[in-house]
């Protein structure tokens, strides 16, 4: 149990562990001029890869190939784990990958391997996870050295240039002399991450009960930040898939202080640093417990769960702020990150011209000129006084003063301040256009493509606005033209890419987008899709246990069964809502038998971790709780569901049918020239009724508290 306890920290600090200064800035593409030095990495795809195709270190991509070379030669191999927008991936390769006499050294007495952890999350979960027994912590760069099978002898992250030299020749050294040793260690070592991926499996099943959600909750609550929101520490993440669950459980429980978290979280954040306050979107973390100020790189897994987060947020308060935050970043997700057929890039980049947010920052004088007579009102509402500058003279918009508060000490109305917002957000970006931009890592990875796919659909319901859910329809169309082809699934594409890798995570996330898109359109191609893909993940990645592999194994790679919450929600987690979502809607008793035996695994992790167990949370909240079916049949299906799904309901499954159906929860229902709503709870349903407020009344004569001070 010891090393399941040391991972699980892991995946909360870890985990979330960025790289916290970045001063160089890279191309995220090849340039076409002339190298003095060209490795292997030129002939992948991968925009990190290509980044360190110029370094004079001999890099090779992952392959067996790899492998055999150093057991062919008797070296040792130096593994170095990072993505294109890493702060101190950066500064490494400038220190050291870049350094003739640290790269003659790694060519000379190792094989060195660059891997790119967001095409290869499996390998950077196991060598990750044997960090974490080592050193107690993680992050990247992540630096190993391996035994010419794969098994790991030390593993780091970020080293100085001398430091990393002394490393690398005390482990070159010792494998000369004593290598059966060296072997040893690295076998144990193996061993220890396998226990931590058998662990899950092996655990005892538990009873699922409102008592053990709410010890989780209690138990996470004492390391919630009751100021500024989020949890406490320096280094603060939003964490989006703990607050949907948290924001499900404060409607089922009507507990006040989760809910307040949860918006307080919000408000604090959609006014804060780490918010783009001039072309919308979110940055990756605050380096400080008040969100002020931000490390600059964006995520595309981020601003798609906030975009669902903020949408479910607004159906249950109606806070405009919120509906701004999230067409702010549906803009700048649409203009800055998506591809020309309808794919999103993974990421932007911290830097500019060699410096960290250069394209985000302001000085003081810069803003006077652009806004004249309209600064000492912008430096109110922005936080642009002297006690705020972030260093060397610069300044990252704030806002933390909420309008009601601006307008009662100013003479606007909110007329006159909303068309000064949008002037003065105009002129800064006008100036931005002038600067810069940051590269982008322009892999389209599927599990993060369909993350945005939920949230633009979670932003369809709440607001009715027909440009999300037709994005959420062209990123679907763009995976499986692209992602999906001849059957075959793969987790990153690019153009000509060679990556065939596709994980759990890939399956599971897509299927659950694809329910989604059934739910929101009522198409069944929609739901033929997401059962498809259930199916091969099933098949697939099936274990000897109810929980399910993330990878397929081979000779460097173990089978990694993973429970907990990364940046993305777990994927055995999303696999088991499916579950639960399919069975209710077909009655299929197998599914659900599936659902429940797995949350039933997990339970105990909720009630110790549940900051790691979000997605687990969720499921548990549907079995612990009474889950509802509703279902409306009829020619008015469509306008019926889009009005109810403006309302926030926890527990419930929303589908409709305009026609005949031998689908379960629509079987013999439906009624010519006729609309009714059917209200269910495991399978038994009160009797039709044709109003959204009557279907809503069945609920609580069901016992759902959840629409009290919902609005």
């Amino acid at each position: 149990m010891m090393f399941k306890n040391w991972i699980l920290v892991f995946v909360f600090t870890g985990a979330l562990l960025a790289c916290k200064n970045q001063n160089k800035n890279t191309d995220l593409s090849t340039e076409s001029e002339n190298h003095q030095f060209t490795n292997e990495l030129i002939k992948e795809t991968s925009p990190y890869l290509l980044q360190h195709a110029h370094n004079p270190v001999n890099w090779k991509p992952w392959s067996s190939e790899a492998f055999k070379k150093a057991s062919d030669e008797n070296k040792l191999v130096v593994l170095s784990v990072g993505y294109s927008t890493c702060h101190w991936c950066h500064v490494m390769e400038e220190e050291s990958f870049e350094d003739l006499e640290v790269a003659k050294l790694m060519n000379e007495k190792f094989v060195s391997i660059k891997v790119d952890r967001e095409e290869r999350p499996d390998l950077d979960m196991v060598y990750q996870t044997a960090l974490q027994l080592v050193n107690g912590t993680g992050g990247w760069p992540m630096n190993a050295i391996i035994m010419p099978n794969g098994s790991p002898v030390f593993l780091g992250t970020y080293h100085e240039k001398e430091n990393w030299k002394n490393i690398l020749l005390k482990f070159s050294t010792e494998y000369e002399k004593n290598p059966e040793k060296m072997q040893e260690y690295a076998t144990m070592l193996s061993e220890g991450v396998q226990e931590v991926y058998n662990q899950p499996a092996n655990q005892t099943a538990n009873a699922i009960s409102p008592n053990i959600i709410e010890n989780g909750i209690s138990s996470w609550s004492s390391l919630w930040d009751n100021e500024w929101g989020g949890n406490q520490g320096e280094q603060k993440f939003i964490l989006p898939t703990n607050l949907i669950m948290l924001l499900d459980y404060a409607v089922l429980e009507q507990d006040e202080n989760a809910k307040n978290h949860v918006l307080k979280t919000l408000n604090s954040v959609v006014h804060g640093g780490i918010y783009d306050h001039v072309d919308g979107g979110f940055f990756r973390y605050s380096t400080d417990h008040m969100w002020k100020v931000p490390h600059f790189e964006k995520m595309l897994y981020d601003n798609a769960q906030l975009i669902n987060l903020l949408s479910k947020a607004y159906k249950l308060t109606g806070n405009e702020e919120f509906k701004v935050a999230v067409e702010e970043t549906f803009k700048f997700l649409h203009t800055e990150m998506r591809n020309e057929q309808g794919g999103y890039f993974s990421a932007m980049d911290a830097d500019t011209d060699g410096e960290e947010g250069l394209y985000y920052i302001w000085k003081k004088d810069e803003l006077q000129d652009l806004l004249q007579n309209d600064f000492e009102l912008f430096a109110q509402y922005y936080g642009i006084v002297d006690g705020e500058v972030w260093e060397d003279g610069n300044f990252v918009l704030n806002n933390k003063i909420s309008k009601s508060e601006f307008l009662q000490t100013n003479t606007l109305n909110e007329e006159q301040l909303n068309e000064k917002l949008e002037k003065w957000k105009k002129l800064l970006n006008q100036a931005r256009l002038k600067r810069t931009k940051p590269k982008k890592d322009y892999k389209i990875l599927t599990s993060w493509n369909a993350l945005l796919i939920d949230g633009y659909l979670e932003a369809y319901k709440a607001f009715g606005d027909d440009n999300y859910l037709n994005e959420a329809i062209s990123v679907f169309n763009y995976l499986t033209a692209n992602n999906y082809t001849n059957g075959q699934l793969v987790h990153s594409y690019t153009k000509d890419s060679k990556q065939r890798e596709v994980f759990l995570e890939d399956f599971a996330f897509l299927a659950k987008s694809a329910f989604s898109l059934f739910e929101v359109t009522m198409e069944t191609k929609y739901l033929d899709f997401s059962k498809e893909l259930m199916q091969n993940a099933e098949q697939k990645y099936k274990s000897n246990s109810v929980l399910y592999y993330y990878n397929i194994a081979n000779d460097l790679v173990p089978s990694i069964i993973n429970t907990s919450d990364g940046v993305v929600p777990s994927a055995n987690a999303i696999m088991a809502q499916n579950f639960l979502k399919i069975g209710h809607l077909e009655y299929n008793t197998d599914y659900l038998q599936k659902a429940e035996t797995m949350g039933a695994l997990v339970t105990s992790d909720f009630e110790n971790l549940a900051v790691s167990y979000g997605a687990w949370g969720s499921l548990l909240l549907q079995q612990a709780y009474p889950f509802y079916e509703i279902v409306i049949v009829g020619e008015n299906a469509e306008q019926l569901l889009s009005q109810m799904s403006k309302t926030y309901i926890a527990n419930t499954i929303l589908v409709g049918s305009k026609s005949e159906s031998e689908i379960s929860l629509f079987k013999d229902r439906y009624i010519d020239e006729d609309t009714f709503i059917y209200v269910c709870q495991n399978n038994t349903c009160k009797l039709p009724v044709k109003t959204i407020d009557e279907g809503f009344q069945q609920m609580v004569s069901f016992g759902y508290k959840g629409f009290k001070g919902s609005n």
